[in-house]
């Protein structure tokens, strides 16, 4: 993917709160928030890209089977 994904200061640090969280709640770790918004951006950079085409590839799925029901109701 070319274009590098990014999020606004808001979304990144409610990302950055729940990987928090996550490591607190699940592993028992306490993360800061440099270490955190790293593992986001790793996510980001290595994965995202392939959360993002996955989702570009339902829709894409979605329309095609709405347009064939839009066909249906040729008259």
């Amino acid at each position: 993917m070319k274009n590098k994904i990014e999020f606004s200061k808001e979304v990144k640090a409610g990302m950055v709160s729940a990987i928090k969280k996550y490591f607190a709640e699940e592993r028992d770790e306490e993360l800061g928030d440099l270490a955190s918004a790293l593992i986001l951006d790793f996510i980001t950079e290595k994965l995202g890209p392939e959360f993002y085409n996955q989702g570009v590839y339902d829709s894409y799925n979605y329309m095609s089977e709405r347009c064939e029901d839009l066909l249906s109701i040729q008259k």
